[in-house]
């Protein structure tokens, strides 16, 4: 997830280098190379690439450290040192005609020449290279601090009532080693490093919502979104913020959260489409689990036609459209009117997984309904006796 660091200290240096010349019939180049440990390096890749004619050679260095290329034609060179797959080194060499031009690399050396030539450069390098160590340990550990706090939630459900309170402490406490981890990490990452900043910060937006602070979490991840949109940043996102509506006593402040997070939602679905169904689920679990349930209606239908064989939705829509019945008043009788699509949600539920857990309870409300749906009788319009 973390951009690989270049091999240590790299160096893009514009130095002419010098060769050491001897008389022979055909110009060419060699040399050794040794790495920032003053060892030499095997199986590197060296290339010289003409500055007028752009022609390339292309060499190796053999277990010794050593490197040949014969016929090079004379002139100058760009020079490139590859150690596994990162250049390590770049440079300038005049090649002569007639001669041999022997060039030794050692990158210990020539790093010590930058330090000294540029040491305010070399500081802040140092720095930059020492931030990026702590940003990878900060991000590891808040990683694995989320992951553990995120199963002893699970095992927070199944625990039994005397064990709860250990848990749900050890719980709280991942979260929070989790979230100093991600604020570290956060001020690691370089200011132009957009790629890592945005990683970072849709985690640090995860540990906020695990710890219940949505505004800072919507913050985090709305300026992870902005240095780079991606459909799960915007799926989290929508989960915070209808977290944070659920959690709203204000019927405007439902209503707003509502709207905020079925727009993030939609731009998640845009990027990816295989969170549709996750992500309006989710909309509606929360609603549900708040109390909310009249609201999670619009949700969970989109969530339905999304994924039509998911059982537990078919079940939670059948419930959200329950609560939004209503009674009218037919002579002696208050019938009830039940919502369109109430009846179907339960079937559907019966069909797609008929001997899955929630068939059971669905088969039940459909046997309520039928049973009330032929009214209860009432004393409104009733004469009282002797009348």
């Amino acid at each position: 997830m973390l951009r690989k660091i270049a091999i240590c200290s790299a160096f893009l240096l514009a130095f002419v280098l010098t060769a050491v010349p001897a008389a022979r019939a055909q110009a060419r180049v060699d040399g050794e190379l040794r790495g920032m440990d003053g060892n030499v390096v095997p199986d590197a890749t060296i290339t010289l690439k003409s500055a007028d004619s752009g022609l390339t050679y292309t060499l190796k260095t053999d277990k010794k450290g050593k490197f040949v290329q014969i016929g090079v034609t004379a002139g100058l060179y760009d020079l490139s040192v590859i150690i596994n797959g990162q250049t390590a080194f770049t440079g300038k060499i005049q090649i002569k005609n007639g001669e041999d031009n022997t060039q030794n690399i050692n990158l210990k050396e020539l790093a010590a020449q930058q330090a000294a030539a540029h040491p305010e450069e070399e500081k802040k390098k140092a720095e930059a290279e020492d931030k990026m160590k702590d940003l990878k340990i900060q991000f590891s550990a808040g990683k694995d601090a989320l992951t553990e706090a995120d199963a002893l939630k699970k095992q927070l459900a199944a625990a039994p009532a005397d064990q709860k309170s250990a848990l749900q402490d050890k719980m709280n406490a991942d979260i929070q080693t989790g979230l100093a981890a991600f604020q570290k990490a956060e001020s690691d990452v370089a200011e132009k490093d957009l790629t890592n900043q945005s990683t970072v910060l849709s985690y640090l937006g995860q540990a906020y919502r695990m710890s219940g602070d949505y505004d800072k979490a919507i913050d985090a991840y709305q300026k992870s979104i902005a240095m780079k949109p991606t459909a799960t940043v915007y799926n989290q996102l929508s989960l915070t913020q209808i977290s944070a509506g659920g959690a709203a006593t204000d019927p405007a402040a439902l209503k707003a959260k509502v709207a905020e997070a079925s727009d993030s939602c939609d731009k998640a679905i845009a990027l990816d489409p295989s969170l549709a169904a996750m992500c309006w689920k989710n909309i509606g679990a929360v609603l549900i689990n708040n109390h909310h349930q009249p609201e999670s209606v619009g949700a969970l239908q989109k969530a339905a036609a999304a994924d039509p064989k998911d059982a537990q939705t078919w079940f939670l829509l059948g419930g959200a459209l329950t609560s939004t019945m209503s009674y009218k008043q037919e002579g002696d009788k208050e019938i009830m009117v039940i919502t369109p699509g109430t009846q179907e949600a339960y079937q559907k539920c019966i069909d797609v997984a008929p001997t899955g857990p929630y068939a059971p309870q669905c088969k039940e409300s459909l046997t309520e309904l039928a049973a009330l749906s032929g009214g209860v009788e009432t004393n409104v319009g009733k004469k009282k006796k002797g009348q």
